[in-house]
């Protein structure tokens, strides 16, 4: 048994996580978030106190890390106390973390591949760049680490996972689609840190299919997707986290990641990418200054943590498996919609912080009463997600299934 959590980062997903830990912190224990700047801590422990979310009186304590220091994070595990920690900071400190939790002994959970901050869309595996080059040593140390336990990467894993154990001898392709049909109101915003967000969408395209990497590029692949509740949407073949791993657990299925985007977005982006304004590299001004453009793109637009107030619409997002059973061709669509107005309602931040704060808590839920505590490495296709389904349903992100049956929700029996 695991108590007492760490959330490292304090945007709009550790906003979500800092808020379901404190509604069920009677399984959780002592509650800590921490870092580079307290104030942002104290602001989401406030957030909290403000809701009355804490299930029963406990501790929630703020602290100041740099989480690119490793020694630093084992320092603070060691002042905490914390047996798990769940990581929905930059991922750029993935590995530091992860380190500080091996030398500790401490559970690790993050939502996102580690990246290099020098590095842009590197060629794949992504994980075997990272990650799994430390899965010895979690096992060495008994270390649980759950990688990608957010909703994409995450969810939709175990949505592979549960549509190829229960429908099918055989999978053929995994086609995970996000969909975000709400509104901000902005003229232009990212909902992640926008940094992290347009690094995603400017390099290469990586999908598996044919049983190798397949390369395109950036809204090259474009088709209609009709969904339950948002309707028909278009959405474009991207480069994501989970093709990665699930590619490597599934090589005989095509794996594709197709997101949404809207034409004002493409047409923005691309006025920006042309301009040269979402490049990492530092460039300097006449006045001798030195920029990193995609930083300066980031400063001036909007902290995604400010558009939950006046967020509107819904998310679908989901997996569409293709396979075969005794035979016969079966197909089926696993998903969740999130409404952005009820996130706002129930935890102060926006649909796609919910959907990605959500099941990382759901994870360290499962380590915390030992389900999930197998003292190695895996990420989310690799556990059993049946008991995940039911406790999500509880937490509020219940998964719908569609089918040749129907349409109807998913209920442990």
């Amino acid at each position: 048994m695991k108590r007492n959590i760490l959330i490292i980062g304090a945007g709009g997903v550790a906003q979500v996580v800092a808020h379901k830990c404190a509604q069920n912190n009677d399984v959780l224990g002592d509650l800590h978030i921490a870092s580079r700047t307290v104030s942002k801590c104290d602001a989401i422990i406030q957030s909290v106190h403000d809701k009355n979310a804490m299930k029963q009186d406990g501790v929630f304590k703020s602290h100041a890390v740099d989480a690119m220091d490793t020694a630093s994070v084992v320092a603070l595990l060691n002042k905490t106390g914390a047996q798990i920690v769940i990581n929905v900071g930059s991922p750029f400190v993935n590995m530091t973390v992860l380190e500080a939790c091996i030398q500790t002994g401490a559970a690790y959970i993050d939502t996102a591949i580690h990246e290099d901050p020098a590095k842009v869309c590197e060629t794949p595996p992504w994980y075997g760049n990272y990650e799994w080059k430390r899965r010895e040593a979690c096992a060495d140390a008994g270390v649980t680490a759950i990688l990608g336990a957010g909703f994409d990467p995450g969810m939709v894993n175990a949505f592979a996972r549960f549509a190829i154990d229960t429908f099918m001898d055989e999978v053929k392709s995994i086609d995970i689609v996000d969909i975000n049909a709400g509104s901000h109101g902005k003229y232009f915003s990212t909902n992640f840190d926008p940094e992290i967000n347009f690094r995603e969408f400017t390099g290469t395209v990586y999908s598996w299919q044919g049983g190798a990497w397949q390369s395109n590029k950036m809204f090259e692949v474009g088709r209609e997707w009709d969904l339950p509740v948002v309707g028909v949407q278009k959405a474009y073949l991207s480069g994501h986290d989970e093709v990665h791993s699930l590619s490597a657990n599934y090589p005989q299925a095509d794996v594709r990641f197709w997101m949404g985007f809207g034409d004002h977005y493409i047409n923005v982006f691309t006025v920006l990418q042309n301009l040269g304004l979402l490049s990492e590299q530092p460039v300097v001004t006449a006045e001798g200054l030195e920029v990193v453009p995609l930083k300066l793109v980031k400063a001036i637009l909007p902290d995604p943590s400010t558009l939950a107030p006046n967020y509107t619409g819904k998310t679908c997002i989901g997996d569409l498996v293709k396979g075969t059973k005794d035979g016969n061709d079966v197909e089926v669509f696993v998903y969740n919609v999130a409404d952005h107005k009820d996130a706002y309602n129930e935890v102060g931040s926006q649909g796609i912080s919910y959907t990605a704060g959500v099941p990382p808590v759901a994870m360290a839920m499962l380590i915390a009463n030992g389900t999930y505590d197998f003292g190695r490495m895996m990420n989310v296709e690799e556990l059993d997600p049946r008991l995940l389904f039911g406790l999500l349903d509880d937490l509020g992100l219940p998964t719908r299934i569609k089918d040749a049956a129907g349409d109807r929700e998913w209920h442990l029996a």
